[in-house]
């Protein structure tokens, strides 16, 4: 990458290479659930632009671009003030890019453009004096023909028009309306309106009151492309007509130091949108992945809950008991598994869709990640020996309540009454008796805790065991595919451009091109992206598919 001695990178240039790198970071951490096309046409933006802003911003690119028979070499010459480019006869027969520099130090920038040495040429010298300050920094490129009939030349258009600061479409009035410009290249450049404007060549050919409507027409199709802050000039290349006002809007756009950034700003949005169409709208979060559920799945896929129940009747009904729980069932795990695919993608493109499909591992995998993790989840419990005491307390309390109610009504039958002697043994017999009863409750009640806390430990264990096979099984790699997704998507997020790229461009902005009015030269220009002002005409503007006005074309958009 080259780099001009003595660039400095400021805070916005900055910005913009740090966005680069979050882009490429989104590109990589893709991987292959980018599109191959996708990923190699952002990589390619992201190089130019990262190549571009180490080039410096004291630099303007400028490339004049239009078909056949447009007169843009002339206006380059006409520009420039020199008899350089070819022009005529001469033009269709060259792929070569002829460049004009207003600076003394553009060589690595024109090497990096691939622009060749015997067709640069350096505006300023001596001679000059400070005549040609107000375009210093300004490298004008001419290039070739983008309807030409050699392939050669529109790939040499096509490898430029991404890296130049501003486009500046050269058209006649044959040929504005030409399906070729407006479907093979301005309906793709909607969002690059900042670093772009319309000069509307050979001007003096129309009849003067014909002037506007015309004007008002290729604005009419610039907005139908989507391209509505397209300042459009007249100009005349032959006579001279509108130069000076072209020239001082590129002279204020090089004043900017800007441009460069504008047009990174929208050659990262395009990579932005290119990664954008490959992702969803969101992810899942880490706080709704199924887990809870995924773990109640793999528990009934164990039969969890019929061993707990198992465990639990056998502790309450007195008996030592020792447990584990059984093998999974695959068509269960299986069943869990996809619930848990379901859950988590429902807002993911279908090539994220299956990478996380991919990533999850197959059901037969998971159930003997299930089966490892629960062969030692075992339980041994053996009956309370509070219970097995209350039970034995109970049986000799009983047997002595029954053994006084016995000598109670032993003695009341041979005396015929109740003595205090008959009366004591049988509170005694009562006493015992209610005594036996509350000791068997609490034995009662002593197993049934105890079957509760051998229960639960079988379960929570079990479910720790399973929690950690859903966290490595599922939501391990879930996490990497939502953490790749959810990178690629915040870096294709489209800001808008800096609060200096569309604000007041009149006021000292360093992100704007100045584009002048449809109207005559002589009023002060507004800003490019912004609409330009009506002319004062009133004549209505060209139906469509009538004949432009001075022309034998018709106007029709494309």
């Amino acid at each position: 990458m080259t780099s001009i001695p003595g660039a400095v990178i400021g805070p916005r240039t900055a910005a913009l290479l740090e966005r680069v790198e979050r882009l490429e970071d989104a590109l990589a951490r893709g991987g292959d659930r980018v599109p191959a096309g996708t990923a190699d046409a952002v990589r390619r933006t992201l190089q130019g632009v990262r190549e571009r802003l180490a080039l410096g911003v004291d630099h303007t690119v400028v490339a004049l671009v239009g078909g056949t028979g447009s007169g843009k070499s002339s206006v380059f010459n006409a520009l420039s003030g020199l008899d350089f480019a070819d022009v005529g006869v001469r033009r269709p027969t060259t792929s070569q890019v002829t460049a004009c520099a207003w600076a003394h130090d553009a060589r690595p920038l024109l090497d990096w453009l691939g622009v060749s040495r015997d067709r640069r040429i350096e505006r300023e010298s001596e001679l000059d004096g400070e005549s040609q300050a107000d375009l210093r920094g300004l490298v004008l490129l001419d290039l070739p023909d983008h309807d030409s009939v050699e392939p050669e030349h529109r790939a040499v258009v096509d490898r430029l028009l991404p890296l130049v600061d501003v486009l500046v479409w050269v058209v006649d009035p044959q040929k504005y309306a030409d399906d070729a410009l407006h479907t093979g290249y301005l309906r793709h450049l909607v969002g690059h309106e900042a670093a772009m404007l319309v000069v509307l060549n050979q001007i003096d050919t129309v009849p003067v009151d014909a002037q506007a409507s015309l004007l008002r027409d290729v604005s009419r199709l610039l907005r139908e492309d989507g391209l509505v802050e397209v300042g459009v000039h007249s100009v005349s290349a032959r006579t001279g007509d509108g130069i000076p006002v072209l020239r001082g809007v590129l002279a204020r756009a090089v004043a900017s130091h800007g441009v460069a950034e504008v047009r990174a700003t929208a050659e990262l949005d395009d990579a932005a949108r290119a990664l954008g169409a490959v992702v969803g709208p969101r992810e899942t979060t880490d706080a709704d992945l199924p887990r809870s559920s995924a773990i109640d799945g793999l528990a009934e896929a164990t039969g969890l809950p019929g061993t707990v129940a198992s465990v639990e009747r056998a502790v309450r009904s007195g008996r030592a008991v020792s447990a584990g729980v059984g093998a999974v069932q695959q068509d269960r795990v299986r069943a869990v598994r996809g619930a848990w695919l379901h859950a988590v993608t429902p807002d993911l493109p279908a090539v994220w869709n299956e990478a996380l499909t991919a990533a999850v591992p197959e059901a037969e995998a998971l159930a003997s990640a299930v089966d490892s993790r629960l062969a030692d989840t075992r339980v041994a419990v053996r009956p309370p020996r509070g219970a097995a005491v209350a039970r034995a307390l109970a049986a000799v309390l009983a047997l002595a309540g029954l053994t006084a109610a016995g000598l109670a009504i032993g003695s009341w039958a041979g005396v015929g009454t109740f003595t205090g002697e008959a009366v004591t043994l049988a509170i005694a017999a009562c006493g015992g008796l209610v005594a036996a009863v509350l000791l068997l409750v609490l034995a009662r009640g002593l197993r049934r805790a105890a079957a509760r806390r051998a229960g639960a430990e079988l379960d929570g264990r079990a479910r720790e065991a399973l929690g950690h096979v859903v966290d490595e099984c599922l939501g391990a790699p879930t996490a990497v595919v939502l953490g790749d997704h959810r990178v690629v998507r915040e870096a294709a997020e489209v800001s808008p451009l800096p609060a200096a790229g569309r604000g007041d461009r009149r006021h000292g902005s360093a992100h704007a091109v100045d584009a002048p009015t449809v109207a005559g030269p002589a009023t002060e220009p507004p800003a490019v992206g912004e609409p330009p002002a009506a002319a004062p005409s009133t004549d209505p503007a060209p139906d469509a598919g009538s004949p432009a006005p001075g022309t034998d074309e018709p106007s029709s958009t494309p």
